[in-house]
């Protein structure tokens, strides 16, 4: 079983970056679809991106795409998230998921614990 651990959040102004980070442990990590969700303080969490096993498929949200960019490298059990042209409505706590299936489905089997990124206006 897959043990997630996201890293990277923090606080930033608006137009800034921040790189996020997903390290795997405990499994094959070129054997999961990858994927960043988000939740806002009062909001249900939404769909941010995801990447295939492969790395050769990569999906956004309409509300980040051209702004984040998603990327995995498996020799080092990683996927990132690139976040750049931050806005205040980004602000929430990321999670990463992880699902066996060649793509991420809604409902990944397996979380991390999440990383507050914060955007200041």
């Amino acid at each position: 079983q897959v043990q997630l651990v996201e890293s990277g959040g923090g606080l930033v102004q608006t137009g800034g970056s921040l790189r996020l980070s997903c390290t795997a442990s405990g499994g094959t990590f070129g054997s999961y679809a990858v994927g960043w969700f988000r939740q806002a303080p009062g909001k249900e969490r939404e769909f941010v991106s995801s990447i295939s096993r492969n790395g050769l498929s990569t999906y956004y949200a309409a509300s980040v795409k051209g702004r984040f960019t998603i990327s995995r490298d498996n020799a080092k059990n990683t996927v990132y998230l690139q976040m750049n042209s931050l806005k205040p409505e980004d602000t929430a706590v990321y999670y990463c998921a992880a699902d066996p299936n060649s793509l991420l489905r809604s409902s990944p089997p397996y979380w991390g614990q999440g990383t507050q990124a914060t955007v200041s206006a």
